[in-house]
């Protein structure tokens, strides 16, 4: 619960007040903004207040690749549902019977707005698949990183948490108990977030050196900004990070990376 609030129900309140004062501001500015350029068109519009959580239980049943569409609508997501409904649904490609179908309804129907235009629906799903799928690539690149510092050390690197609060390693040797050797691996893919990126690894790196202090940190990066590369290096600079990195896509120059890294860790490559 945020600080200052009663209770989550009183915050949320107040987020949703929030967000009606932005949008009567916003609304206002595109109106004025687009004055010479406004123009009125028919368009399809769900009546959602037209339909009660019986009715949108039966739909979400028999059509349930709307789910997604309707969670992005309602600003939930499927860690909501599973936080508080105790489902646990892959919302683009959901299986969905009575019983979940009957809850999900129950829960999202209070969300959704009283109607909206089909092609701002459709549009929303098609940016949040699209923003969905490079996550996904992301997520794939790091995988990949972990892979290769695993097949190039013969060491076992996995993912790993440490500490209270709990910091988040990418790769860390042993993953239980007293850490040899952590390793961050971070895409920093606009100029702006150079300084909280970095920020965040010199504090990693100094968290670990800290309950550790016979452990090794490096970091792989990816920075597309290459002639810029070394105002990154630049900020990394702290007696607690052993090596850093730069990688691209692609295994090979993944590979590269990790065995230009390994060494810097102590660590002999194959």
């Amino acid at each position: 619960m945020n600080e200052g609030y009663a209770s989550h129900k009183e915050y949320i309140e107040r987020v949703k007040d929030d967000a009606d004062a932005r949008h009567t501001e916003v609304e206002l500015a595109l109106r004025e903004a687009f004055e010479k350029f406004l123009e009125v068109r028919e368009v399809e519009v769900i009546n959602f207040e037209l339909i009660d959580v019986i009715v949108l239980s039966e739909i979400l049943l028999q059509k349930p690749q709307i789910l997604k569409p309707l969670l992005i609508l309602t600003n939930l997501a499927g860690r909501a549902m599973s936080r508080d409904l105790g489902l646990s649904i892959d919302t683009y490609n959901p299986r969905i019977d009575s019983k979940v179908a009957a809850a999900v309804a129950g829960y999202i129907k209070p969300f959704l707005p009283p109607f909206v235009e089909l092609p701002t629906l459709t549009r929303l799903d098609r940016i949040e698949f699209i923003d969905k799928e490079i996550r996904k690539n992301k997520g794939a690149w790091e995988k990949e990183i972990v892979e290769a510092l695993a097949r190039i050390s013969g060491l076992p690197f996995k993912k790993c948490k440490f500490s209270q609060p709990k910091y988040e390693l990418d790769a860390a040797y042993p993953d239980k108990g007293e850490i040899e050797i952590g390793i961050d691996i971070k895409r920093i893919e606009a100029r702006a977030d150079i300084h909280k990126r970095c920020d965040e690894i010199v504090n990693k790196a100094q968290k670990l050196r800290s309950i550790y202090p016979n452990s090794k940190f490096g970091a792989v990066l990816y920075y597309p900004f290459i002639t810029e590369q070394g105002n990154v290096r630049a900020r990394l600079q702290s007696s607690n990070i052993d090596g850093v990195v730069f990688a691209s896509e692609g295994h090979e120059n993944i590979d590269a990376a990790i065995k230009l890294l390994l060494p810097q860790l102590g660590i002999n490559t194959k």
